[in-house]
């Protein structure tokens, strides 16, 4: 591996090396945050919710609204599932007040991982021996296959959507091309038939 590729891996690895998501969530109020994920992808998430007295509860649902994990009156926790196809996934936590009582503003945390940011390779170092620049190495190269999947799927993506508009554009020729033979049809019976009553009334000869 070239040092050109080497630095665009290391770029890429920073780049995906999100950090976790604190915000602050009012009373009586809902904060989600979404994602797409590609198919047979782990996806774990982390959570903690300040106490305020009220009650928050943290919900993941996709985009048909089923939902994949749930857990009410929560504080701190985790959860974690595999996608079984390409789908917006949400995470939602709300805030649900008692009785109406209005309580301040609570910070919550909430980390979601997904893909390789799921494996833990302190635990792979330890069972499997590997010297630091090893886990490295091996962190990289799972990161580099994980890009090359994303790469071959915009592809088969870009792939699809051509041949979609390939159709669609076969379509619209078609159709542009009955119109005008219907139009053509239609305006050659208009001739003949106005010809047929000009000389049956002795308009013309």
């Amino acid at each position: 591996m070239d040092s050109f590729m080497f630095c665009i891996i290391v770029l890429i690895a920073l780049i995906f090396n999100a950090e976790a998501v604190r915000f602050m969530l009012a009373s009586g109020g809902r904060k989600c945050l979404k994602e797409e994920i590609h198919k047979d992808i782990l996806v774990t998430g982390e959570y903690d919710i300040q106490d305020n007295g009220q009650r928050a509860d943290v919900t993941v649902t996709d985009s048909r609204g089923h939902i994949l994990a749930s857990k009410e009156s929560a504080t701190h926790g985790k959860f974690a599932f595999t996608t079984e196809e390409y789908d917006m996934f949400e995470v939602c936590v709300t805030s649900k007040s008692a009785s109406g009582v209005v309580a301040p503003e609570r910070e919550v945390f909430l980390d979601v991982k997904h893909g390789i940011e799921t494996k833990n390779y302190e635990e792979m170092a330890r069972s499997e021996k590997l010297k630091p620049l090893e886990v490295e190495l091996r962190r990289l190269e799972d990161l580099s296959r994980s890009i090359v999947d994303d790469f071959a799927y915009m592809r088969n993506r870009e792939e699809q959507m051509r041949d979609t508009n390939e159709s669609t554009h076969s379509r619209v020729m078609y159709f542009s091309l009955f119109s005008m033979l219907c139009l053509l049809g239609l305006a050659t019976w208009q001739v003949l038939y106005l010809r047929r009553y000009f000389k049956a009334k002795k308009l013309i000869e």
